[in-house]
């Protein structure tokens, strides 16, 4: 028999893709106390809060419900499209300055993480120029970060079909992780099963080059083969959605990975974090489209075999 998930898992969600607030306005408080109220999530991810009393808010009803609280960037850079690879030195430096903003409000908000996402892949012949410019952005980040006592986390992206970043297939990840942790230990990367068909990887294949420094995962679905589609890339449709690619044999097939490399502790004794990235395609209802991915990931929980069930490595 194969054990409860969450002896292994601790469940997380991306508050700011599952509920329309992403832009850092919108019913903030509302959904935020909604999701709070469920005890199968205790990491939340939440992003900017433009107004400071929503935040302030925000931060009581985070620590009032116990989840741990982790800062997502991405909305900031994206939205603003900021580069922390430019070549150019003032837009670079415009997105370090950014993230220091960010890194501030995650203070405030008490959270432990705060996770971004590297500028454009700039193409084959800038990309050696480009991962250091991106290594140099971080460096100072990652150093500010450790002061402060918070982690500062590189989530892997497509590299050719939607957010076309430069970080990036496994081997550019590895590479960037590397040369950062020489300095700072407490940096690490996020890899997230949305994103693996989108670099046309396996889960072997993005997850073994990099299980050193993989801190955090996050797990959703994307559709790849129909460019009209209107889930089409990187908009994260809940698991399962008619389409996508991603469902309850990709979800356990990944689970057996993060065992295999060790995120996933066989005994028990430590607990992986693993967190939704899901949102609403259309008229789609999100505590809907949350309980639909959760239905899954059990679903994927019970289809694990034998020989990459926990037990089999107890």
């Amino acid at each position: 028999m194969i054990s409860p998930l969450d002896r292994y898992v601790r469940l997380g969600l991306l508050h700011f893709m599952a509920y329309p607030v992403g832009d850092g306005h919108g019913p903030v408080l509302e959904t935020l106390e909604r999701l709070l109220r469920d005890p199968d999530f205790e990491i939340v991810e939440v992003a900017w809060m433009r107004d400071d009393t929503v935040r302030e808010e925000a931060r009581a009803l985070l620590e009032e419900s116990g989840v741990e609280t982790r800062y997502g960037a991405h909305p900031r850079l994206l939205q603003q499209r900021l580069d922390l690879n430019a070549p150019d030195d003032a837009a670079r430096r415009h997105a370090v300055l950014e993230m220091h903003a960010a890194i501030d409000e995650a203070l405030a908000l008490g959270a432990t993480e705060v996770s971004f996402l590297s500028g454009p892949y700039p193409g084959t012949d800038e990309e050696t120029a480009a991962i250091g410019y991106l290594v140099r952005s971080i460096d100072e980040l990652a150093a500010r970060a450790e002061r402060d006592g918070v982690r500062l986390s590189l989530e892997v992206f497509d590299r050719d079909v939607d957010k076309r970043c430069l970080v990036g297939p496994a081997a550019v990840a590895k590479e960037v992780a590397e040369r950062v942790r020489a300095r700072h230990e407490s940096f690490g990367l996020i890899v997230d099963l949305s994103h693996t068909p989108l670099l046309r990887e396996t889960p072997s294949q993005a997850l073994q080059p990099v299980r050193d420094h993989l801190v955090h995962v996050h797990i959703g679905n994307c559709v790849l083969d129909d460019p009209h589609h209107a889930a089409y890339g990187d908009t994260h449709p809940r698991l399962g959605y008619p389409g996508g690619v991603n469902g309850a044999e990709q979800v356990s097939e990944f689970l057996a990975e993060l065992f295999a490399i060790g995120y996933l502790d066989p005994t028990g004794r430590r607990r992986g974090s693993v967190s939704f990235e899901v949102k609403p395609v259309g008229a789609e209802r999100p505590d809907l489209v949350i309980a639909a991915s959760k239905r899954v990931l059990r679903d994927a929980w019970w289809r694990l075999s034998p020989s990459a069930s926990p037990e089999a490595g107890s």
